[in-house]
């Protein structure tokens, strides 16, 4: 059987899914103090109801790495860069430790000038002084010649935890975006690694032997956990990709819609375009600077069950801080699940709690408890529903991708609403007073994230780089470098390419089953030197598109 856990910023939700549908499913308090202890206790839980070797395949969705660069608590990081002609490496300036070394490489992969050592040995040395224990090596072109970067590894692996290289994450060019990915991969990558040593040790303990143990990636698929060890960047925004996953196991969607999931903390936005979900297909953004992270297209927004709620001589507001649960479960302020609680529309802990605190925000401004209440669900279905008005209006300003295709002057103009998380039930009918779109909630709109992290697929994707005339091909996030000879055809590129991918995955035990690997870019240019052609450059990219297991889907899928 499959098990989801989905550790969000309020709830860790866990199920347990076989071949008839969900067996036992948990949502628990997430412990901020303990992480893994929230992730310990949903797997006791299951185990506790299904038996440990119930499950063959457990992945997990997490906000670790997120948290870690929203808060400040990763790691410093030692960046040497090296850029060359052109675009000055300044101007990615990141963090208090960052060196730019003399050397180039130019676009077609040739060394233009050699990489300064003497340099680097300097910059390791005040890393050192500085007790800085991981780094970034990225150098401009690395994509067309990763040598500098590799003799970069070289030199720093002896004194660092954990050397990230720029060419390792895409074969996509993008200078700024393949410093910033390299940096947060590696600022990440100590607090991510607790959290996988953690993870195989409650497994181990809980007498758990999952034949695949995984996690999700911002781009909706799954990764090994071994692997994503190297790779924690890719973790990013799990979370909402879990809510994307969710909305595709357990329902059919194949019109214009807005996912929301409502939690605790946030409200995560998604929109499909004729069924298909976004994907910001150049990378997103991480603390403001773009990366090479694939993602899925989604928007958070500070509203959430447990926001709290503010009052002044104006205006009754929801959020965007969460300092707590509710009163009615003890919290030290009144939240929008109070709100609820006074107006009857759900029955949490102690609504006794939840009228004496509104009482206590409204009396200063002359408003009483019920008011506040009303006034407060009002406001936080207000911000939803601007936020998507927002939203769709951002993606109709610039080309759509989906997971599937670009929609060049495509409209997105959805028609319905899929509502899920915690709250969704209790907010449905408000909001379906807000949208005039159908406003629909599954029937496990409660779990639906943990189920997306469940069934998801194994998703990768890579570049092969061939430059005819210079007799050389590369695939850099696999580390691939050869020769090649001046009649290698875009046909033997495409060829190479999705062999090399489906040996990689074998040799990382990804279990492919129905996802096909996928041509998803295939191009070739001429090279001229003088008056007559010396070759091609040809690139080839290939994926496998993230996805939900079909055999399980139809397990889980209810009517939406």
């Amino acid at each position: 059987m499959l098990c989801g856990i989905d550790v969000g910023g309020t709830h860790t939700d866990a199920v347990l899914i076989g071949p008839e549908g969900v067996v036992a499913c948990a949502k628990l308090r997430t412990d901020h103090d303990d992480l893994l202890a929230s992730i310990r206790e949903a797997l006791a839980s299951i185990a506790s109801v299904a038996g440990p070797g119930a499950v063959s395949r457990l992945n997990l969705s997490t906000t670790l790495s997120t948290n870690a660069i929203v808060e400040g608590t990763a790691d410093p990081v030692g960046a040497f860069v090296s850029g060359g002609p052109g675009i000055d490496p300044e101007a990615y300036r990141l963090g208090e430790h960052y060196f730019v070394l003399p050397g180039a490489i130019d676009h077609r992969g040739r060394e233009t000038a050699g990489l300064d050592l003497a340099a680097a040995r300097s910059a390791l040395r005040a890393c050192r002084e500085a007790g800085v224990k991981v780094h970034a090596a990225v150098t401009k072109f690395s994509t067309r010649r990763p040598e500098q970067e590799l003799a970069l590894r070289q030199l720093l692996a002896p004194e660092s935890d954990c050397v990230s290289l720029g060419h390792e994450f895409s074969g996509r060019l993008g200078f700024g975006r393949r410093i910033a990915t390299a940096y947060f991969n590696s600022a990440v990558w100590r607090v991510y690694n607790r959290f996988c040593d953690a993870v195989e040790q409650s497994v181990r303990e809980l007498g758990i032997a999952p034949d695949i143990l995984s996690v999700l990636k911002a781009d909706g698929g799954t990764m090994p956990l071994s692997v994503s060890r190297a790779l924690p960047v890719q973790s990013i925004l799990s979370g909402p990709a879990a809510s994307v996953m969710g909305i595709i196991a357990v329902c059919d969607i194949a019109e214009d819609s807005v996912i929301l999931d409502i939690g605790g903390t946030t409200t995560d936005i998604a929109v499909f375009a004729a069924g298909a979900p976004l994907i910001e297909n150049e990378g997103i953004a991480i603390a403001g600077r773009p990366t090479l992270v694939r993602a899925l297209r989604t928007r958070s927004i500070g509203v959430g069950g447990d926001s709290a709620i503010s009052v002044s001589r104006e205006a009754v507001r929801v959020g965007p801080r969460r300092l707590g649960p509710p009163m009615a479960l003890g919290g030290p302020v009144p939240t929008l699940v109070d709100a609820l609680n006074l107006q009857n529309v759900i029955a949490v802990g102690d609504p006794r709690l939840s009228f004496a605190g509104m009482a206590a925000l409204g009396a200063p401004h002359g408003f009483e408890a019920d008011e506040v209440a009303e006034a407060a669900i009002i406001n936080a279905v207000n911000q939803i529903r601007s936020e998507v008005a927002a939203f769709v209006r951002e993606i109709n300003d610039r080309p759509v991708y989906t997971i599937f295709d670009l929609l060049e002057g495509r409209q997105v103009r959805p028609t319905r609403v899929y509502v899920m998380g915690g709250p969704a039930l209790a907010l449905s009918a408000l909001l379906q007073d807000a949208f005039s779109e159908e406003v629909v909630v599954p029937e496990s709109f409660a779990v639906a994230n943990a189920i997306g992290a469940a069934l998801a697929r194994p998703t990768f994707s890579v570049e092969l780089f061939a430059d005819t005339a210079a007799g050389r091909l590369t695939i850099p996030s696999l580390g691939v470098a050869r020769t090649v000879a001046g009649n290698f055809s875009p046909a033997a590129a495409e060829g190479e390419a999705a062999t090399r991918l489906r040996d990689y995955l074998a040799s990382i035990g990804a279990d492919l089953g129905e996802a096909p690997i996928e041509t998803v870019e295939l191009s070739s240019f001429p090279m001229v030197e003088g008056q007559a052609q010396v070759g091609h450059n040809i690139r080839v990219a290939c994926q496998v598109r993230p996805g939900v297991l079909a055999a399980y889907k139809q397990a889980v899928s209810q009517s939406c």
